[in-house]
């Protein structure tokens, strides 16, 4: 099969197109035949020399059971998957073919195509296990999402919306529009106005943060005390001691691989209410030219990596 491998360290360019071997399904596993992958922030660091080489990248999968494994019995050749398998070890979703654990595939709404399905596993497991397991969001309490338009942000406005949320977002003006078609009830434009003076009289309950750092910091000025505070970068020490002292619960949160959370989002997807944005779409021989593109930090929503067709 054909495969985009990161033969060392080193910018997008290190990402070839070579063949490798096709996998085979040992038991409780699957043959996935690649149709989409995903592209997240997660394979451009590993591809900078976080890991070991040479590397097939990705985790996210969206694609047809081309095998099933000794004792595979709810999956058959030919359904439709999506899944986030193995992480954080690495199943090489950049290929033509994936074997993996069969429970950590769901079956892939038909309200959506293999693009989209593609850019849905890692980011939505991320918001949802940042905002429902961790944060406990509930109806009616105010979140602030920072990065809205982001691959995982576009997402977590629409989950927080789902559970009955008022979601503010944070997002350069050109996007506003794009982060209130999501279901926002506002939007701050980071780059004019410091959301610690817009929300200083109106704390929120939850804050979501992809950035970290000093953002992190001045998030905690405006969360209740009492409230949550969930990044999916490690919690800056001077933010999780200012968080402690008034009781603001401060997690770092890091994705894992999980088909009932994996279902309750499809569950929204079929019910209308999460939908995922695709910002680009390139072959799996321009891999490269899709982690240039991650790595502006300008994509609206995710960026997938079509591989059915080639090779």
């Amino acid at each position: 099969m054909q495969a985009a491998v990161a033969k060392a360290p080193g910018g997008p360019e290190v990402l070839q197109l070579q063949e490798v071997p096709r996998p085979v399904p040992s038991e409780t596993e699957v043959l996935v035949r690649v149709h989409a992958a995903g592209v997240n922030p997660a394979d451009w660091k590993t591809r900078a020399g976080d890991g070991t080489f040479p590397a097939i990248l990705g985790w996210d999968v969206a694609g047809v059971i081309e095998e099933v494994g000794f004792g595979v019995t709810w999956l058959r050749p030919g359904d439709e998957v999506l899944g986030m398998p193995k992480f954080p070890e690495l199943p090489g979703a950049y290929a033509e073919y994936v074997v993996a654990q069969s429970r950590q595939f769901v079956r892939k709404p038909e309200a959506l195509t293999f693009e989209q399905a593609a850019g849905l596993p890692l980011a939505a497991l991320t918001a949802w296990q940042g905002l429902v397991d961790t944060a406990d969001l509930q109806a009616g309490q105010r979140v602030l999402v920072h990065a809205a338009a982001g691959g995982v942000g576009h997402l977590a406005v629409q989950i927080a919306k789902s559970l009955g949320a008022y979601v503010i977002g944070t997002a350069s003006a050109p996007k506003h529009d794009f982060v209130r078609s999501l279901g926002a009830d506002e939007v701050i434009d980071y780059r004019t106005e410091d959301f610690a003076d817009v929300l200083r009289t109106q704390p929120v309950d939850v804050v979501f943060d992809p950035i970290a750092g000093e953002t992190g910091l001045r998030s905690l000025q405006v969360l209740k005390d009492g409230g949550a505070f969930v990044s999916i970068l490690p919690v800056h020490p001077d933010a999780a001691e200012a968080a402690n002292r008034r009781g603001i619960q401060a997690e770092f949160t890091l994705v894992e691989p999980d088909r009932l959370a994996l279902t309750a989002i499809t569950d929204l997807v079929a019910q209308g209410k999460l939908r995922v944005a695709v910002d680009s779409v390139f072959p799996l021989a321009e891999a490269a030219a899709a982690h240039r593109r991650g790595e502006t930090n300008q994509a609206s929503g995710k960026i997938v990596l079509s591989v059915r067709g080639e090779g």
